[in-house]
């Protein structure tokens, strides 16, 4: 059986995944390595993996602070990458 491929949004660009694939492994998948910026302005992104680091957070629909690491993809869904969190 061939696994459902969807569509997600990641900063304004339609990305193409499997459903279920994390949040953080499309986003990586997609070329998308800086999820934030530090209070200071460096690039964050994925460091644990199992969303005790917080360093992958996104919007996602709307809802900030989302670890991406957790998440699981749905179609439509729409995440963005952003400023200091």
């Amino acid at each position: 059986m061939t696994p459902e491929r969807i569509t997600i949004t990641v900063d304004g660009r339609a990305t193409e995944t499997e459903r279920g694939t994390t949040v953080a492994a499309a986003m990586m998948n997609a070329g998308v390595m800086a999820f934030r910026t530090s209070v200071r302005g460096a690039p964050r992104g994925p460091l644990c993996g199992m969303g005790v680091c917080f360093e992958c957070r996104v919007t996602v629909n709307g809802a900030p602070h989302q670890r991406a690491c957790l998440m699981a993809c749905e179609p439509g869904m729409v995440v963005l990458t952003g400023g200091p969190t």
